[in-house]
C-alpha cells in the first residue's frame, strides 16, 4: 500500500484523465506510481512528457539494453514496483530469463556481451552514491556509443533513478505485471522466484 492514496481525476482534469487513458492503452492499466505523482499536476505533465520521449521518441540505444540499464539500476536502488514493471518490460523486449536471473552477478555470467557489461557498469556507476562515473568508463563509452547516444542511455539510466527513489519512498509496490514470469529481486536477494 503506498504511503500516499492515488490522485483521481474529477471534475475537467484533462491532464489526469489523458495519462491515465494512455497508460490504459500501453500497459492495460493505470500505474499506480503515475497515480500518485498525479497530486501534482504540472510534475505530471513534466514528467509525462520526459517519460514519452525517452520511450517513444528515443531509439538510437537498442530497447534491449537500454531496458538491461534500468533493470540493474531499479535492483541497485531495491524498487519493487520498477523490478515487477521492468522485468515484465525486458521480458516482452525479448530479454531472456538467464539474463535477469543472473543480473545482480552480471560481470561473472557468460551471457552478457561486451556492450552489455559496458551499459551495466555505467548505470552502476551513475546509481551508486556518491555517483563514480570516471574518466576512463566513460572513454570506454566514447569508443562505443555516439554524443546521442550517451545522451540517450544516460538520460534512461538518471530517469530510472528518478521513477526509483520516487516509487521506493511513497511504498509504492509491485503490481503484478511480471505474474507467471521471471521478476528480478533486488540487489542481494539472489532467491530466484516466480512472481
Amino acid at each position: 500500500m503506498p504511503r500516499l492514496a492515488p490522485a483521481e481525476p474529477h471534475g475537467l482534469d484533462p491532464i489526469r484523465r489523458l495519462t491515465f487513458g494512455t497508460a490504459r492503452r500501453m500497459y492495460g492499466r493505470e500505474l499506480e506510481p503515475t497515480r500518485v505523482i498525479a497530486h501534482h499536476r504540472p510534475l505530471l505533465a513534466g514528467l509525462g512528457a520526459l517519460s514519452l520521449a525517452d520511450e517513444r521518441f528515443s531509439h538510437s540505444v537498442p530497447d534491449h539494453l537500454k531496458h538491461l540499464a534500468r533493470l540493474r539500476a531499479a535492483q541497485v536502488i531495491g524498487c519493487s514496483w520498477c523490478l515487477d514493471f521492468g522485468s515484465y518490460l525486458a521480458q516482452r523486449a525479448g530479454a531472456s530469463e538467464t539474463q535477469l536471473r543472473e543480473l545482480a552477478t552480471w560481470r561473472d555470467s557468460p551471457h552478457f556481451d561486451a556492450v552489455e557489461r559496458l551499459v551495466l557498469e555505467y548505470t552502476e556507476a551513475m546509481t551508486r552514491t556518491p555517483v563514480e562515473v570516471s574518466d576512463e568508463l566513460f572513454a570506454r563509452l566514447r569508443e562505443r556509443f555516439d554524443e546521442r547516444q550517451i545522451v540517450e542511455l544516460t538520460m534512461t539510466v538518471a530517469l530510472e533513478n528518478l521513477y526509483s527513489r520516487f516509487s521506493w519512498s511513497l511504498g509504492i509496490e509491485g503490481e503484478g505485471f511480471s505474474e507467471g514470469m521471471y521478476c528480478v529481486r533486488p540487489e542481494g536477494d539472489r532467491e530466484a522466484t516466480l512472481a
